[in-house]
């Protein structure tokens, strides 16, 4: 009922949106005299702060149609190439001369955690030049109809090695934050069935494989209210007349909210920053607020029996480090995993996943060559910054480009990469 009073006061609020909208291009229009004075920029830029604040984002567009191979300018076309209920597979294709020789093929694996898999559009542009790249393109459930069945943990695995199927051997996975540990699970498994289409390596970045180590504010959270909590709190019927209408979902809005409470000061600062700068007509400054808040503030609903079975699985019972996690029945056992090379990345200020959670990977993972484990952490950067930034494309980029060339199955090397440091030291 909360998410149908929600929906109904959106629409309430549509009239209101459409005038300010109107005020806004009138008091901007470069032909009223006023649109250049201080007064005419307050009023237009009140205008559009409204708007914005009240708007409800769309899932953006990657807009990647271009990148550089081999010191040359090439088209990208974006492909969908598998697709299911809750889940796409998008391949970035390159138009790459004929004949030339294959780049690694990369499986970026997006979070299911609230934003849309355009999150990683920077992580996306920085490895076009470097691999055949294909990303987890998740989708809202408030548009898949209950027809479609459910969606949880176990679901979201086999997602995971259906898509290693349809890519074929030879595949390296990069799993973001969240899919860390039903990547890590998916490839225990395929390892313990003697799957061949196993990837030849998997990079974890700033995922939560064991919250016990330094846990952050979202982990103390989790722990503190239990699973009960959050299914009386958070879960809510998705509305009519959505698609998905009837099914019990997390809300994007709830997640937005949680969000933003983490950072509150900096949000309101942002939004103050980006008023002035629309008054003192600094449109590039403007622009770039507007680039980012239209990524940040688009969400997605998730399904209830995902978000619950991933927060009792992975922050409250802690499954995996503890080797109590299963799938449909079956451990998942990473000490399975003998044949993937291993390489974690973690930010030195992450306060999402903090410390030590991701490269516990390697405590878990015992079975694996200690030449073939890696481990990076990143100084100066936070939990966005370990997949995208200015520092994540310098210094974490080439580490895993090198990681990924030396351990390909083509073109596996008996050496570690020089670019990453051991896990182990």
């Amino acid at each position: 009922m909360f998410y149908q009073l929600y929906e109904l006061n959106h629409a309430a609020l549509q009239p209101a949106r459409l005038y300010a909208d109107a005020v806004r291009l009138f008091y901007s229009n470069p032909l009223n005299p006023v649109s250049h004075t201080s007064f005419g920029r307050s009023v237009a830029a009140t205008a559009e702060l409204f708007e914005r604040t009240t708007r409800r984002y769309g899932k953006p567009q990657f807009g990647l149609t271009k990148t550089v191979v081999d010191w040359k300018t090439v088209d990208v076309t974006e492909r969908t190439v598998w697709s299911k209920p809750f889940g796409n597979l998008v391949r970035f294709e390159r138009s790459l001369p004929a004949g030339r020789k294959p780049d690694p093929k990369l499986l970026i694996v997006a979070p299911m955690s609230g934003h849309y898999a355009t999150l990683l559009r920077g992580t996306v542009e920085a490895m076009l030049p470097h691999a055949d790249v294909h990303i987890t393109d998740w989708v809202d459930a408030r548009m898949v109809p209950l027809s479609q069945g459910s969606f949880d943990l176990d679901d979201y695995i086999d997602y995971v090695i259906d898509m290693f199927h349809a890519l074929g051997p030879d595949t390296h996975v990069m799993a973001v934050c969240q899919p860390s540990v039903p990547v890590l699970a998916a490839v225990a498994l395929m390892e313990k069935r003697g799957d061949p289409f196993v990837p030849s390596t998997m990079t974890l970045m700033g995922g939560p494989i064991d919250t016990r180590r330094n846990p952050t504010a979202v982990n103390l959270l989790a722990e503190e209210k239990g699973i009960a909590w959050f299914r009386d709190n958070v879960i809510m019927r998705a509305p009519w007349p959505v698609p998905g209408f009837g099914r019990e979902v997390y809300p994007g809005f709830l997640q937005l909210s949680g969000f933003m409470s983490m950072n509150l000061d900096r949000h309101i600062i942002a939004h103050k920053d980006f008023f002035m700068h629309l008054v003192k007509n600094d449109g590039d400054n403007a622009e770039r607020h507007r680039d980012f808040y239209d990524e940040y503030l688009a969400v997605m609903d998730l399904t209830a029996e995902f978000y619950l079975q991933t927060v009792d699985t992975v922050f409250v019972r802690h499954a995996l480090p503890k080797g109590e996690m299963t799938h449909r029945g079956e451990a998942v056992d990473p000490r399975a995993i003998r044949n993937v090379a291993l390489l974690t990345v973690e930010g030195e200020n992450d306060d999402i996943s903090g410390l030590g959670q991701t490269q516990a990977a390697h405590d878990l993972c015992v079975n694996i060559p200690a030449d073939r484990q890696a481990h990076y952490m990143q100084p100066a950067v936070g939990h966005y910054g370990v997949f995208n930034g200015s520092r994540f494309r310098s210094e974490i980029v080439p580490r895993i480009v090198d990681f990924i060339a030396s351990y390909g199955r083509q073109t596996r090397v008996a050496a570690k990469p020089k670019l990453v440091r051991s896990a182990k030291s």
